[in-house]
């Protein structure tokens, strides 16, 4: 839950509104109704939905979302998963009586355990849930970037904190300005690290 959590505010704060819900969208989908866990992931998941449609100008669809992420966030106590709800609440109330707002001033960033947290103060499995939503967002292929992701988590088994595939993956969710080239650097290193193992599995 925590990576997760902090994963798709981390996006969210980056400006990345549309891509932040899949961050959560799946966790979500496991939890049971009504749980406070799902009341938040919900009403996060609507919020950044409602902040998405009033930058593409569809009033209507961020009065709704605003006003339902509202309600799902009501209940929780001002500080539930180490996520400060009080600014957030207000700020769906704001955005729901004046869905231009966005147009004024940036929408209200999202604290969790005593930071406002962005892509820079992701650990790495955050980190690698972040990729994977970036990805997908910004049209790169999933594949190389999930095979990157088993590579990394096998070299970190390893002890290896250096590996190559650790430190692209963290260049590929930080990087807006080289993300192409990093994504190209990532599956050159997973084709040579598959024809390696290709190789040796050809011995035996």
């Amino acid at each position: 839950m925590r990576d997760h959590l902090r994963a798709g505010i981390a996006i969210y704060n980056d400006g990345f509104y549309h891509a932040a819900h899949d961050a959560w969208e799946d966790h979500w989908l496991d939890l049971e109704s009504s749980t406070d866990d799902e009341h938040l992931l919900h009403g996060l998941i609507q919020a950044t939905a409602a902040v998405h449609h009033a930058h593409t100008r569809n009033w209507e669809g961020a009065i709704g979302l605003a006003d339902s992420a509202l309600e799902y966030l009501a209940d929780l106590p001002d500080s539930y998963r180490d996520v400060r709800l009080p600014p957030l609440r207000s700020f769906l109330a704001a955005l729901a009586a004046d869905p231009e707002l966005v147009e004024r001033r940036p929408p209200a960033r999202i604290e969790h355990e005593g930071d406002v947290p962005t892509r820079e103060d992701l650990g790495f499995d955050a980190t690698a849930i972040a990729a994977l939503v970036l990805a997908d967002e910004l049209g790169y292929e999933v594949g190389p970037i999930e095979q990157a992701l088993e590579y990394a988590e096998r070299d970190l088994a390893a002890g290896e904190d250096d590996s190559v595939f650790i430190s692209l993956l963290f260049d590929f969710v930080r990087e807006d300005a080289h993300r192409g080239i990093v994504a190209q650097r990532l599956a050159g290193h997973v084709e040579r690290r598959q024809a390696k193992e290709s190789d040796v599995e050809g011995l035996f």
